[in-house]
């Protein structure tokens, strides 16, 4: 409970700031950090819920997440027939067995079934639909989103089930490091960003943010860790190392597949600016990164 009011009161204190600054210098673009913060209170959300009632309650909430993500990439796929539509059906049928395997404590199944039997079955459908064309861009584009939206991203709920003593202060570590990394990075890019990563993707990344966030990142670790994890000194310092690499890669993916997708469709590709999947990109690597690594190096795991 005296953590849930910690985050609480952060959180409160780092929207006013945003209001203030935003309001103060109307010159920069903070719609980034806007979108940051709904997501931020949409895992605070979450998180009180695991811990005020039960953890079914937040797998339930995670997976929702996990729905409207892969929604909301499937949306970005242009040019889409009825075979394609039949075959976003059978992908949203595979989250909820996804989070049954978690539900039940079955890391097996959880860890194989998408990468490996959706990955199989998942072309049948639009074998069966009739057609060739476009069979390989229909069933790569859709695989990928099942990859990052759902596998990825169901690592987070694994985490209460896996180690009920440990799980819900290794969420929260997560997700603070890796909104942590996300907006220092922007912020820095921001005023002092000179060289970018990669322009055409995503031109809030630079390389001046990234040393910034990975700094930052390592330093939040070191401050959180003896209060949220088991973890040393030491392994809080590769912690924070390995989640801003991971955040920066995972923003850095889905970028490019955003602009993959959306090249052509302009007035698409401004409005998800500001969209419910540019919230939660990094942690489609951060979460499976951080689980099983734990997992590998950790008993409690």
């Amino acid at each position: 409970m005296v953590v849930l009011l910690l985050v609480l009161a952060v959180l409160i204190a780092a929207n006013l700031v945003y209001m203030f600054v935003s309001r103060k210098q109307p010159d920069k673009d903070y719609s980034t950090i806007g979108t940051r913060m709904k997501s931020w209170w949409g895992m605070f959300f979450i998180f009180a819920l695991a811990t005020l009632f039960s953890k079914t309650v937040s797998l339930i909430s995670l997976m929702i997440l996990c729905f409207f993500a892969l929604q909301e990439y499937f949306s970005m796929i242009r040019g889409t027939r009825k075979a394609d539509r039949r075959l976003f059906l059978w992908a949203y049928l595979a989250i909820p067995i996804q989070f049954y395997w978690i539900y039940i404590g079955w890391y097996g199944m959880f860890i194989v079934f998408i990468p490996l039997y959706v990955f199989l079955v998942l072309p049948i459908p639009r074998l069966l639909g009739k057609g060739t064309f476009g069979f390989l861009r229909s069933v790569s584009s859709t695989q990928w989103g099942l990859m990052l939206m759902v596998f990825g991203l169901s690592h987070l709920a694994y985490f209460q089930f896996a180690t009920p003593e440990y799980g819900g202060g290794l969420v929260l570590f997560l997700v603070v490091l890796t909104q942590v990394n996300d907006v220092v990075h922007t912020l820095i890019s921001l005023y002092v960003g000179r060289k970018k990563v990669v322009p055409t993707a995503n031109a809030h990344l630079t390389w001046e943010g990234f040393v910034g966030a990975l700094l930052a990142t390592t330093g939040t670790s070191l401050a959180l860790a003896p209060y949220l994890t088991p973890f040393s000194l030491t392994a809080a310092i590769w912690f924070g190392v390995l989640l801003s690499f991971a955040g920066f890669f995972g923003s850095l993916t889905v970028s490019v597949l955003k602009r993959d997708l959306l090249i052509g469709d302009e007035d698409k590709a401004s409005t998800l600016k500001k969209s419910y999947l540019s919230q939660i990109d990094s942690l489609t690597y951060t979460a499976p990164v951080f689980f099983h690594v734990v997992r590998y190096f950790f008993d409690f795991m």
